[in-house]
């Protein structure tokens, strides 16, 4: 079944490694063939690269991209999956899912998978930012009552 896409002006688009850019006023594409298609709001360059979720949706990325080098991209896309469910055991789940699409060929259905894994990171990351901020105010409090309290105790001694 052919794919259709809308294609906005300026928007650029990745057909079997190629990258596409419409200069023109909107256009519609119809692919006719098995063809690896990202948009321009699904590709991840390098340098956005700056979580570990994100070098795994990068490597997964690269092998549906360019098939020539799959094997290459599979096998850092799945040590870089080990790496991550290492660090967060919570994200299990989601990473047998996106191991099984993979498994099966179909790395644009893993792609989408990936971002669920994106999304529990940044979650996760929220979560220990903030507990770590309820954690210092708590200290900063304990902080200024314990000097409020040497103050109080200099004053009744008079050393204060």
């Amino acid at each position: 079944m052919p794919l259709k896409l809308d294609f906005k002006a300026g928007e650029k688009m990745v057909i079997n490694g190629a990258v596409v850019e419409n200069i023109g006023p909107n256009a519609k594409i119809l692919v006719h063939n098995l063809a690896s298609v990202l948009r321009d709001k699904e590709v991840l360059t390098e340098n956005d690269c700056v979580t570990p979720a994100a070098h795994v949706y990068f490597a997964l990325q690269c092998a549906y991209v360019f098939p020539e080098k799959n094997d290459d991209y599979i096998l850092l896309f799945e040590n870089y999956l080990r790496d991550f469910i290492t660090a967060c055991p919570s994200a299990t789940p989601i990473s047998n899912d996106i191991r099984s699409n993979v498994e099966a060929g179909d790395l644009y259905k893993g792609l989408k998978g990936v971002r669920k894994l994106i999304a529990h990171e940044a979650d996760t990351l929220n979560s220990f930012h903030e507990g770590m901020a309820k954690l210092v105010a708590m200290a900063e409090i304990e902080e200024s009552e314990s000097i409020e309290s040497v103050k109080s105790e200099q004053m009744k001694t008079g050393e204060g």
